[in-house]
C-alpha cells in the first residue's frame, strides 16, 4: 500500500507541473484530475487504516495512521471540490487581459497547496511535519495575494507575520521535546512519533507541559486560536472564495493535525489531564470571542472567518473533554465544518461574481435572483450553526453528550450558550442576502445571475456531503473515527 502514498504526493506536483505548459485549459484539467484522484486515495487509505493498520513509506519518512488518515480525507474533498469550483469561478474572467497567465499562476499554485496539506498528515516525524506546515504558509500566502490589491498584499504580509512568528514558537516546541527525548532515545535521533510514544515514560513531565503548550500556542495561531486570530479574517476575506475554502476547511485542520500530535505525547507521559485542561482553555476563549464578532460583521467573507474560529474552538472542546465519544465527534466535525465550510465560501465566490460585492448589505434578494447559490448558501449557514439532519450537528451532538459523560458541565454551558449566539449572528445575516426582497435594478448595471454549473456542482458536491454525514454515518467512516480517537486517548 507504500504506493498510495507515493501516489497522493505525486499527482498534485505532477499538476503542478502540466499548470506551467501554455493554455489554461490543461492546467484546469490538470488540477480537476489530481483533486478527485488526491480525493479517491484518502478513501482507499482511510479504508486501510481504518481499524488501526498502519502504512508506511519512504524508508519511514511517510507514514499514515488512523488518525492522519481522518485530515486526509478532510484535504482531499476539499482539494477536489475546489478543483472543481474554481473552474467556473475563474472562467468568468476568461474575456480579460492577461487571463492565461493570472490562470496558470492560479491553478499551479493550487496544486502546490494541496500538495503541501496533504504532505502534513502524511509525515512520520516532529520536523517533516513543522516543514511541511511551514509550507502550507507559504504557498497559501502567495494565494491571498494573487489578486495583487492592496487589501490582499496587505493581508498576505499579515498572515505571512503572524503564521510564521507562531510557527517560530512551533519549532521551540520540537526543540524542547526533542531536547527531553535525548535521555531516553540518545544524543542523535529522529524525533518520529512513534519513538517518543514508546518512550514517553523517559520524558521529563515538565518538558512535555511546555512543550506542549508551546506547540498550543505556535501551531495554535494558524489554526485561528484567540488572541492570535488577527490574521486570518483578512485572510480569509481577501483571497479567492475558492482558496478560502482551502484555508478554512482543510488548513486550519491541519494545524490542529500538529497539536494532536503532541497531544499524543502528552497522554503518553501521563499528561493527559492538563493537555485536555489547556485545549478547553483555549477552545472556551476562541468560541465565546468568535461568536461576538460574528454579530458585528458586515462583510460576508469575514462572517464565515470568524464562523471557522468558533469551530476550532469547537473542536478543541471536544478534544479536551477526554470522552471517546466526544473525542471521536470532535474528529467527526473536521470533516462535517470543511464540508460545511466549502458549501458557504463556494457560496460566497459565486455570490461576489453575481452582486460584485463582498458586503452583506449589497447582496439582496439571493434566492431568487440565483435561485442555486442564494437557497444553498442559506443551507450553509443552517449547516454551519448545527441544524438538525446535517453532519455539523451530529458531530456538535456528539462532543456535547461526550462533554456530559465526562461530567463537563461548565463547557457544554459555554459550547451551548455561545454556539447560539453564533448561531443569531449567522442565520441573521445569512438570512437577509438570501430572503430579503431584491433591490430595484440600476440602470447599466446586470442583475445578478448564476455565472457557472461548475460552481454549482462543486457547491452540490459539498451539500450532498453536509447532509449524508448528517443522515447516516456509514460504517467505515464510524471505524475509523473510533479507532483515530482511541488512539489520543491510549496512543500506545
Amino acid at each position: 500500500m507504500s504506493w498510495a502514498l507515493y501516489a497522493m504526493l505525486g499527482v498534485p506536483l505532477g499538476a503542478v507541473a502540466l499548470s506551467a505548459f501554455d493554455g489554461w485549459r490543461l492546467a484546469r484539467a490538470a488540477t480537476l484530475v489530481a483533486g478527485l484522484v488526491s480525493l479517491a486515495l484518502a478513501i482507499w487509505i482511510a479504508i486501510t487504516v481504518e481499524h488501526g493498520r498502519v502504512i508506511v513509506a519512504a524508508g519511514g519518512w511517510l507514514r499514515v495512521d488512523s488518525l492522519g488518515a481522518v485530515f486526509l480525507l478532510t484535504t482531499g474533498l476539499l482539494y477536489a471540490m475546489t478543483g472543481i469550483f474554481s473552474i467556473g469561478y475563474l472562467g468568468v474572467d476568461q474575456g480579460r487581459a492577461g487571463f492565461p497567465g493570472f490562470a496558470k499562476r492560479y491553478f499551479a499554485l493550487v496544486n502546490l497547496f494541496g500538495w503541501s496539506m496533504l504532505l502534513v498528515p502524511l509525515a512520520a516525524d516532529f520536523g517533516t511535519l513543522w516543514v511541511a506546515v511551514e509550507l502550507t504558509t507559504i504557498v497559501s500566502a502567495l494565494l491571498v495575494a494573487i489578486d495583487r490589491t492592496d487589501a490582499a498584499l496587505e493581508a498576505s504580509w499579515k498572515y505571512i507575520l503572524i503564521a510564521s512568528s507562531g510557527l517560530g514558537i512551533a519549532l521551540a516546541s520540537i526543540v524542547v521535546l526533542y531536547a527531553t527525548g535525548t535521555h531516553a532515545l540518545g544524543s542523535a535521533y529522529l524525533p518520529r512519533f512513534q519513538s517518543f510514544l514508546l518512550h514517553a515514560h523517559g520524558l521529563s513531565p515538565d518538558a512535555v507541559r511546555l512543550a506542549f503548550v508551546l506547540s498550543l500556542v505556535g501551531f495554535g495561531t494558524k489554526v485561528g486560536f484567540v488572541p492570535t486570530h488577527t490574521w486570518l479574517p483578512d485572510a480569509h476575506s481577501e483571497a479567492p472564495a475558492p482558496v478560502s475554502a482551502l484555508l478554512s476547511g482543510s488548513l486550519l485542520a491541519a494545524a490542529f493535525y500538529a497539536i494532536l500530535r503532541f497531544f499524543q505525547v502528552a497522554v503518553a507521559a501521563g499528561e493527559r489531564s492538563f493537555a485536555e485542561h489547556a485545549l478547553i482553555v483555549f477552545g472556551v476563549i476562541s468560541l465565546v470571542a468568535a461568536s461576538f464578532f460574528v454579530l458585528r460583521q458586515s462583510n460576508y467573507k469575514r462572517l464565515l472567518a470568524y464562523s471557522s474560529i468558533e469551530h476550532m474552538g469547537i473542536i478543541a472542546l471536544g478534544i479536551g473533554f477526554g470522552a471517546p465519544l466526544a473525542v471521536a465527534g470532535a474528529l467527526l466535525h473536521v470533516i462535517t465544518h470543511a464540508s460545511a465550510k466549502g458549501l458557504a465560501f463556494f457560496g460566497s465566490g459565486s455570490l461576489l461574481r453575481g452582486y460584485d460585492t463582498k458586503e452583506i448589505d449589497g447582496v439582496t434578494g439571493a434566492g431568487r435572483a440565483m435561485p442555486w447559490t442564494g437557497p444553498m448558501f442559506l443551507a450553509a449557514a443552517l449547516a454551519l450553526c448545527g441544524l438538525p439532519l446535517s453532519g455539523v450537528f451530529r458531530s456538535e451532538f456528539q462532543i456535547v453528550l461526550g462533554g456530559f459523560a465526562q461530567a463537563q458541565y461548565v463547557g457544554v454551558a459555554l459550547l451551548l450558550v455561545f454556539v447560539n449566539v453564533a448561531f443569531f449572528g449567522v442565520i441573521w445575516h445569512s438570512g437577509r442576502m438570501v430572503l430579503s426582497r431584491a433591490a430595484a435594478p440600476v440602470a447599466g448595471v446586470a442583475a445578478p445571475r448564476e455565472r457557472s454549473a461548475w460552481m454549482i456542482a462543486a457547491m452540490l458536491g459539498c451539500l450532498f456531503v453536509v447532509i449524508a454525514l448528517g443522515v447516516h454515518l456509514p460504517g467505515d467512516l464510524a471505524a475509523l473515527l473510533a479507532n483515530a480517537s482511541h488512539s489520543l486517548a491510549a496512543p500506545l
